[in-house]
């Protein structure tokens, strides 16, 4: 077809798409009132006797759209491995290198790099943003149920059956937690311990992969993995160093901040999803997983400090950047710091009403624009990605509930722990323990068993976690093509293993 011709067809084809759109739509929504999707699992019945394997099969043949929206989570996982793949394409796309063409010795006008924007380059960047992944993912699974179900199914998925709190009040949490005096606040803090060991990269290193997973505990996990990740690349990262200390690092922060919020009951979203309904206190958490999650974070910690120790020494002569409160301006006075706490205080207190907390955040935004020079731009790319990162996924894991309750049912406390922990790796921690909830006859030893498994993988993979897109999006620069699944999985396997035994030898 001549180029001519192209763009007025496609034009034609979307003009036409767009008036059948509410047709279709009207008509789709017009087959009676929508079935419920997913199926309540208590709707499954005569499974009494079966094996897990029959009772799987039984639920895809009684609902095969079971069966397609978990083929289609399984592809956005592999699209995430891809995803760095993906995206160096795109920029090998986007970048030509310059080249001496001619042989002459040098570069002529014509031979300079050349930055070709491209509609497909432009897609194929937006491809290889991991935290794009699920969010892509949900237009097929979408296009799926409107066609086979129709809109009202679709419409009360989303209106009655699936709750996006979670990734609204992270997004709002990141970009507070992100600002100018609160990561003054933290680094004077941090940085106290981190005198006692004479200030040096191996010192804020160790305190920071302390200290800022078990502030997690009072000022939630995701709070907690912005300040660490900044810190960490302010005093660490920018600093240089190689692949291994980086992806070292990750791998354990991520494991840490994982397991760093199980000192209370209301900031690891894996715990909150159960407290209630379990009646799982302060003192329950603390004498049940608190003090081994400090013990695993602490084991964990020293023994990657021994293992890079001449590495993290080797920083000390390297400059970083420009720190909070350090960046050639005063630092933010006591009072707006204070106002910052109190702001980052009252969206905690309020986690879990999102007219609450969103009210808030319009309000610190006005104060932040009312203290400008007391402040540094607030970036809302970062936070609001990772925001689409968890929605995607909130939608998709919340139909794997089918095979995944039948699995951690059928399972004695030690398996039950070691399943919570591989499951974890291939969905949120928070999904787990929340299809766990669901799941009758739940003793304690197997209550104890799905919640320490949940937390103890929560480092392995970026989908793990709720917080971990929040340190990948941070910390990503640092990683030359992305960050590897592969990669960060080998780092964080030896604190998983560190975590999951405190957990099981001291349960």
């Amino acid at each position: 077809m001549r180029q001519p011709l192209r763009r007025p067809l496609f034009a034609a084809l979307g003009l036409l798409l767009l008036a059948c759109a509410p047709a279709a739509l009207a008509a789709a929504g017009a087959a009676g009132p929508p079935p419920d999707f997913p199926p309540p699992l208590e709707s499954y019945t005569g499974e009494e006797g079966l094996s897990t394997g029959q009772v799987l099969l039984q639920r895809a043949a009684a609902e095969p759209l079971n069966v397609v929206a978990t083929v289609i989570f399984a592809l956005a996982i592999l699209h995430t491995f891809a995803a760095p793949r993906i995206a160096a394409y795109a920029h090998r796309l986007v970048h030509r290198p310059a080249a001496d063409h001619d042989r002459d010795g040098t570069i002529e006008p014509h031979e300079r790099p050349v930055d070709r924007r491209s509609f497909k380059a432009e897609i194929l960047h937006f491809f290889g943003e991991i935290e794009a992944v699920f969010g892509l993912w949900v237009v097929p699974l979408v296009l799926v149920l409107l066609f086979s179900e129709g809109w009202g199914t679709v419409d009360h998925l989303f209106a009655h059956r699936l709750t996006f709190v979670e990734p609204m009040f992270v997004v709002v949490i990141m970009a507070i937690a992100a600002t100018r005096p609160v990561l003054q606040f933290a680094r004077t803090a941090i940085g106290r311990l981190a005198a006692l060991g004479g200030g040096t990269p191996f010192a804020w290193w160790v305190s920071i992969l302390v200290v800022g997973p078990l502030l997690g505990s009072f000022i939630t996990e995701p709070a907690a993995m912005v300040i660490s990740a900044l810190l960490l690349s302010q005093e660490v990262f920018d600093r240089g160093g190689s692949r291994r200390l980086r992806y070292a690092t990750l791998g354990l922060l991520f494991v840490n901040i994982s397991v760093g919020g199980t000192l209370t009951h209301f900031a690891a979203p894996p715990v909150l999803m159960v407290a209630g309904k379990w009646g799982w206190g302060l003192s329950h958490m603390l004498t049940e997983f608190g003090w081994k999650a400090a013990l695993g974070v602490l084991l964990s910690t020293a023994l990657y400090a021994l293992l890079l120790r001449r590495e993290l020494a080797a920083l000390a002569g390297a400059a970083g950047r420009s720190r909070a409160g350090d960046d050639g301006r005063d630092p933010a006075p006591v009072w707006v710091v204070g106002i910052h706490l109190a702001f980052l205080g009252w969206t905690v207190f309020t986690a879990h009403t999102p007219a609450l907390f969103i009210g808030g955040f319009l309000f610190f935004l006005a104060f932040a624009q009312a203290s400008a020079p007391h402040q540094a731009p607030i970036d809302l790319k970062p936070p609001l990605l990772v925001g689409f990162f968890l929605a995607g996924l909130v939608i998709h894991g919340s139909l794997q509930q089918w095979w995944i309750a039948p699995l951690l049912a059928g399972l004695s406390p030690v398996p039950l722990m070691l399943g919570a922990t591989v499951l974890t790796a291939f969905n949120d921690n928070a999904a787990i323990t929340y299809l766990a909830s669901l799941v009758p006859g739940f003793t304690p030893e197997m209550k104890y068993a799905v919640v320490a498994g949940a937390v103890t993988g929560g480092g392995l993979t970026v989908i793990a976690n709720a917080p971990n897109p929040a340190g990948q999006a941070l910390l990503g620069r640092y990683f030359e093509g992305g960050i590897s699944p592969l990669g960060l999985a080998a780092a964080a396997i030896v604190p998983t293993v560190l975590v999951g035994c405190c957990y099981l030898l001291l349960g």
